[in-house]
């Protein structure tokens, strides 16, 4: 599978973007997707995830309630809307496939097999 992450930009806090992941190759829609982060001398992080079909998600604590991700596999692709942006949601975001569907296993990056291209996303306060 390849991923193409893109939608990022820069936004002023309270604002929204939306980010798109293109997938191509294998079978999207056997691969629950995930979307991970990584600020400037920080770890790479969680953000949310989404099952092969849509019908499960879960998010990290930081961005439940403000952002949301849904799949449309007649396109092969996976969105993660953003809303209320606040400055420390600025980072590189990055898209993931993993085969696993426990979604216990979507929060840990070792289980994704597949990782795009990143999208920079920056929020001025």
């Amino acid at each position: 599978v390849q991923l193409q992450a893109s939608g990022g930009g820069l936004v002023q806090a309270g604002g929204s973007l939306r980010l798109s992941c293109a997938a191509s190759g294998r079978t999207f829609s056997d691969y629950a997707t995930g979307w991970f982060r990584q600020a400037p001398g920080k770890e790479r992080e969680f953000v949310a995830a989404i099952s092969w079909n849509g019908f499960s998600t879960i998010y990290a604590d930081s961005v439940k309630g403000r952002f949301t991700i849904s799949r449309d596999n007649a396109k092969n692709t996976v969105y993660l809307q953003m809303n209320s942006l606040k400055p420390e949601d600025t980072a590189v975001y990055y898209c993931a496939a993993s085969r696993s569907q426990y979604s216990n296993n979507w929060y840990k990056i070792e289980m994704y097999n597949y990782w795009g291209q990143e999208t920079q996303v920056t929020v001025s306060s």
